[in-house]
């Protein structure tokens, strides 16, 4: 065998290295039978979920607002749908977000509002590439689990994706159309297509075909590195001193392959959710959101990820609910001058938010989790908004509501008054802890919140 040949013959299969390493890793254990001693787990050993769901424009505070705090408050008029939920959550009262405010930068703060609400920092003004704002706390806790499972992090919206151009009073899209950021100036780019998002999650066609194509790229990909191992030891010997080093390196990288692999198969194929793959894209806002909440839950079920945010709607946005009665755009409406017909609209529209909601948690509530628990008991689930009244752009006292136990960390049940203002990076970072990552500090936080 010459040189030439043998070289050739070792690019080839370095090519095929490469192909065959990827699919293995799109496979891991949906569910774990045995505590698992890692990041994102609960005390029982159960994976704890983390997610994040915004409303533009923010609410109507008369309405949105609950009366008593503790245990032994009542919801306000916009909360009717979650009475059954009281014991699931959490309303929050005082969360701020000092660094969406205006300040020197002037107008912008639907952009800000939308930039700052996972980050806790303030986004530089620009409409240009030279975007700049904050990682996220998804992010920050995707780092700690990138391992554990397929997905570090799912990001949903119902909008169309931005990520250039003028928006808002100076600000790029991409603040706007984007809650996750991996960085400080890269946005994570979220997914409007549910088929899209179950492809993702566990591939294209029927069940039985999705079976059928993983048993194949696993049995493909070994009888591949069964060959890749042996042949490149035959081929050693006949190999120089600086070739020999080369191919010590490409076995490395087999090896490392293999390695990928045994932790696939070590954790087992996809979990088949048992349901169709959907056609696409609703038309209808509430069909949309709702078939984007259920691939959360899916992949939550699943353990395809732990993390996922969901942008419901941009802040911003002058979406129209006529299925609701509403005709008139959201953000027009939510400059409402103090008009009791306005107010009432604003109102509705909150109702509308808050029942695909209770539809979310109850979903959650309502799917058994690996240890008997309920998915939503081991979840932490933020909802809520970057401006509190949109007349104002007020960003303090933002209406926030936590569900789930974190696995039994948390305390629902309450309406908590915080007192005072404080950072709603504080929650965040009391969050980040929960889920194993033992940050000091994050965005503008002044310490772990302790009241959750």
């Amino acid at each position: 065998m010459s040189k030439d040949v043998i070289l050739a013959r070792r690019k080839f299969l370095r090519g095929l290295g490469a192909a065959v390493g990827l699919p293995a890793m799109e496979s891991l254990n949906p569910l774990m039978a045995a505590p698992l001693a890692s990041p994102a787990t609960t005390a029982k050993g159960s994976p704890l979920r983390m997610a994040y769901l915004y409303i533009p424009n923010g609410v109507n505070l008369e309405h949105w607002r609950p009366s008593g705090s503790g245990r032994g408050y009542r919801l306000g008029k916009s909360m009717a749908a979650l009475e059954k939920h009281k014991e699931d959550m959490q309303i929050f009262s005082g969360f701020a977000h000092k660094q969406a405010e205006a300040g020197k930068d002037g107008a912008g703060d639907h952009a800000r509002s939308n930039a700052t609400f996972l980050t806790g920092q303030r986004a530089k003004k620009t409409s240009g590439a030279d975007i700049k704002v904050g990682t996220s706390v998804d992010q920050i806790a995707a780092r700690a689990v990138e391992n554990q499972t397929r997905l570090s992090s799912l990001e949903l919206t119902c909008d169309g994706v931005r990520k250039s151009g003028r928006c808002d009073s100076g600000y790029s899209c991409a603040y706007q159309f984007n809650l996750s950021w991996r960085s400080e100036n890269q946005p994570n780019t979220p997914e409007a297509n549910p088929r899209l998002v179950f492809e993702r999650l566990f591939g294209a066609g029927s069940a039985k075909d999705r079976a059928k194509s993983l048993a194949q790229r696993r049995s493909t990909q070994k009888s591949i590195l069964d060959f890749i191992s042996d042949d490149a030891k035959a081929m050693h010997r006949h190999l120089g001193r600086n070739d020999q080093h080369k191919l010590e390196e490409y076995l490395t990288g087999v090896r490392e392959i293999e390695r990928q692999i045994q932790k696939s198969e070590s954790l087992g194929a996809p979990l088949d959710p048992g349901v169709a793959t959907p056609s696409g894209q609703p038309e209808n806002y509430k069909e949309h959101m709702r078939l984007l909440m259920d691939m959360m839950v899916l992949a939550f079920q699943t353990d395809s990820t732990r993390i996922s945010t969901f942008l419901l709607a941009h802040d911003g946005s002058n979406r129209s609910f006529k299925e609701i009665g509403v005709s008139e755009g959201h953000h027009n409406l939510s400059h409402h001058k103090q008009k009791k017909d306005n107010l009432d609209k604003i109102q509705k529209i909150d109702e509308f938010y808050l029942e695909q909601l209770a539809y979310f948690m109850e979903k959650m509530k309502s799917t058994e989790d690996v240890d008997g628990q309920s998915l939503l008991h081991n979840s932490m689930i933020v909802y809520g908004s970057g401006i509190a009244d949109g007349n104002r752009h007020s960003h303090r006292d933002l209406p926030v509501i936590v569900g789930g136990n974190a696995g039994g960390a948390f305390k629902p049940g309450r309406h908590v008054d915080l007192g005072e203002e404080v950072p709603l990076s504080n929650l965040y970072l009391r969050m980040l802890h929960e889920f194993g990552v033992k940050e000091k500090r994050f965005g503008d936080s002044t310490g772990a919140l302790k009241k959750v």
